[in-house]
């Protein structure tokens, strides 16, 4: 069985491989203060009733994090053989960008697990606590992309910045006029984002021509993709499918 997990800056998202089928999958928060010892009482409670581990494949977007999941791994896995997702990992992925070194590690993974599945050139939206379009070309390399403020923290910034205006449910409103604070709110959000997705899909379209799909993924996609005219696919283990690929890769 293969344990497969993605750190991201606000969600942990925990994957059970068995072979090529994704047997189970949990998320949890992310916390930079959390210990090595508090993670593993996590991963213990979640794997209780699972057939034991027998290799670990991880990436991470938050330095505190990795080194406590790097402690823990080594203080209770040392016999799991593990891949960690970092510059030097073997991911078959070129990254023709500026600094390979800055490039998130979701990304890359996200990038192999697109290409696998849908071939190139394909562009990735993962909605997270950013949200990230990464274009992939029709050889499956790492083209770059664009970085947008996630929806989430988006509407927490504007709460807390204006005195008369809340968080609201993320849902899709009754019309895109709302008639009152809540329904407006939700119409900028749903609506807005969507509109800037669309477009920076547009944009990256114009720049390399057809793709083979945009696929959509992250906790935040669902909100998204049914009211987007540019996403084809949603794959909401994307990250998880491309870690169980490094890890094969690594064996």
């Amino acid at each position: 069985m293969l344990l497969a997990i993605d750190v991201g800056n606000t969600n942990t998202v925990i994957g059970l491989f068995d072979g090529q089928t994704l047997r189970s999958s949990w998320r949890t928060k992310t916390d930079s203060r959390t210990t090595a010892d508090e993670i593993v009482l996590i991963f213990r409670g979640l794997l209780a009733d699972q057939p034991p581990i027998t290799g670990i494949a991880l990436c991470s977007t938050v330095p505190a994090v990795l080194r406590e999941m790097r402690v823990m791994l080594d203080r209770y896995y040392s016999d799991v053989h593990t891949v960690i997702v970092e510059p030097g990992t073997k991911t078959g992925v070129p990254i023709l960008t500026d600094n390979p070194k800055e490039v998130g590690a979701d990304r890359i993974v996200n990038t192999l697990a697109a290409f696998s599945l849908f071939g190139g050139p394909c562009i990735v939206v993962d909605f997270g606590t950013s949200t990230n379009l990464d274009v992939i070309s029709e050889k499956g390399e790492f083209l770059g992309g664009a970085l947008a403020p996630g929806i989430e923290i988006s509407i927490d910034a504007l709460a807390s910045r204006a005195a008369q205006l809340r968080k609201v449910e993320l849902v899709r409103p009754r019309s895109v006029i709302g008639k009152n604070t809540v329904e407006a709110l939700q119409s900028g959000a749903v609506y807005g984002f969507t509109g800037q997705v669309d477009g920076l899909v547009d944009r990256i379209i114009e720049e390399i021509g057809d793709v083979t799909a945009v696929i959509a993924t992250g906790g935040l996609a669902p909100i998204v993709v049914p009211e987007s005219e540019t996403i084809t696919q949603h794959e909401p283990d994307l990250t998880l499918i491309g870690l169980r690929m490094v890890f094969e890769r690594n064996s």
